[in-house]
């Protein structure tokens, strides 16, 4: 504890007060039940170009993303703005609240998002026909949130040890705001699983938090055997680079047209790009015009982390609160400052069953995850990690000014002395009280519950119209970019693939392409 105390004096208060942090909400348009069939609202503007407002795999599934912030509150005021006018551009639809997704239609017609007809908007519909091809369109419908997070003076190195032990302490998250306990049937059709029926089209696993985030939900049997290393920017960056550029035969075998020159995928490598590698934390960078990810990191290291484990919480409005926010904070800070030896293949082994025991089963009592040679029990070992982040809640604290860290540190804290408190407990209870144990029922009246709660706040006047102006430039920047299209779609393809741009020391010149 004392070298965890000397870090976090090292830093002192200015340090603490320059954590930046933003939010990508992922949500599914629904009509009842049922997955909204309809385009893109016209009025949210371009997905292509608009700055807070697209698509992210599904023309059904909406996303919203704020800018960089300084506190928590500011990034969750403008989430609401965004939810705000999103809820007033959609007409009778409503955004669903759960991570997991509403009653959908036959795979083959989950309406993939389209971009428009220029080739960097051809190019991101065409990646997602190929993650429908290698891992089908259901996966995809899942939804989350992703927490940006950065520290100023933090090097690539540290990041890294961050990485690490987010990913050791990863479990700890999921039991806490796991909040997807339950699934309509249709989304295990035709699939082996061990979710067992509780309610008429409703499966669910009793003790479980995070169906998002086991077995069922967004996972990929083909890159778990890329086992990436967390031990620095080089060997994460090298794993990347073989996926991205490595012919993989299942994937050779789709090909990159079907018979009748349509785009199956965009290239037959393990990953198309690198934004198709899953996983409970990301290492980033903004990235440059035209300028691939990979490259960014190689070339500038490492800016902030991208968080991705989070479910929608169905009980709050925009999906998650300020309490939970300020709890990944101090989580962050104590992955960043605590000891984070090497990783090894078979820790990274273990990681993926606690993480899987953990999203099936993290409320059975007394349950054992791995640890190390040994085992121990979930609680246990989350008791300790909030013993150990109380100095850094404190750190926090005084330099906001503020007890809302602490107080955040003892919210968790009940959590863990009472699963009936948590998000996932609270699921299935509302669910079998008031629902028949309908998953779709549940869902359906929290989604337009919150639906009505949005359309009754405030939202003046002037703030719709700046909205609305964005959707209006988002068009216009739309048509700029198609208009300027001079190169063959397949010779863009080509040059946006190639190994080169990847960076090893190379300079990268290629067509543009916005993250996908």
């Amino acid at each position: 504890m004392s070298s965890l105390q000397d870090a976090l004096d090292s830093l002192g208060p200015q340090r603490l007060r320059g954590i930046r942090r933003g939010i990508e909400k992922e949500s599914l348009r629904a009509t009842g039940g049922e997955l909204a069939p309809t385009p893109h609202p016209a009025a949210l503007g371009s997905a292509l170009t608009h700055p807070h407002i697209t698509t992210d795999y599904s023309e059904s599934q909406v996303e919203l993303i704020t800018g960089v912030h300084a506190t928590p509150e500011t990034c969750l005021e403008e989430l609401l703005h965004i939810h705000q006018f999103t809820y007033r551009s959609i007409g009778e639809e409503s955004l669903w609240v759960s991570s997991m997704p509403c009653r959908l239609p036959a795979d083959e017609t989950i309406p993939i998002g389209r971009y428009g007809p220029s080739n960097v908007g051809r190019a991101k519909s065409v990646y997602r026909m190929g993650l429908a091809h290698r891992y089908g369109r259901r996966m995809q419908t899942i939804s989350g949130i992703h927490y940006n997070w950065s520290l100023p003076g933090v090097g690539n190195d540290e990041y890294f040890a961050l990485i690490r032990n987010f990913r050791r302490h990863a479990f700890l998250l999921l039991y806490l705001f796991g909040a997807s306990p339950a699934l309509c049937s249709s989304f295990v059709d035709g699939r082996r699983h061990e979710l067992q029926a509780v309610g008429e089209g409703t499966v669910y696993m009793p003790h479980g938090t995070s169906l998002r985030m086991g077995r069922l939900g967004y996972q990929s049997d083909a890159q778990s055997s890329l086992a990436v290393s967390y031990n620095g920017l080089d060997g994460y960056a090298a794993s990347l680079h073989g996926a991205l550029t490595q012919p993989y035969p299942p994937y050779e075998a789709i090909g990159i047209m079907n018979p009748g020159g349509e785009y199956n995928q965009l290239a037959t490598s393990l990953l198309q790009i690198e934004n198709e590698f899953y996983g409970t934390i990301r290492p980033k960078r903004v990235i440059r015009p035209g300028e691939r990810p990979l490259h960014a990191l190689r070339e500038r290291g490492v800016e902030y982390v991208e968080v991705r484990l989070l479910d929608l919480n169905p009980f709050v409005p925009i999906g998650i609160t300020a309490p939970t926010l300020r709890f990944i904070d101090v989580f962050l800070l104590h992955c960043l400052l605590a000891e984070s030896p090497p990783d090894s293949p078979q820790e990274i082994a273990a990681l993926g069953r606690n993480q899987h025991k953990t999203a099936a089963y993290g409320r059975e009592p007394g349950l054992a995850l791995e640890r190390g040679n040994g085992e121990i029990t979930l609680t246990d070992w989350g008791s300790q990690l909030l013993a150990e982040f109380a100095p850094i809640a404190a750190a926090l604290d005084s330099a906001h000014r503020t007890s809302d860290y602490s107080d955040a540190l003892r919210s968790a804290q009940a959590l863990l002395d009472d699963p009936a408190l948590l998000p996932s407990a609270r699921v299935l209870a509302v669910m079998e009280q008031d629902f028949g144990n309908s998953f779709l029922a549940f869902t359906r009246a929290q989604s337009e519950q919150t639906r009505a709660k949005l359309l009754a706040l405030p939202f003046g006047a002037a703030r719709h119209a700046r909205f609305a102006e964005l959707s209006a430039q988002s068009l216009r920047d739309q048509r700029d970019i198609e208009a300027a299209d001079t190169m063959p779609f397949e010779i863009y393809r080509q040059q946006y693939i190639a190994a080169e741009r990847l960076g090893l020391g190379r300079t990268a010149v290629a067509p543009a392409m916005a993250a996908v």
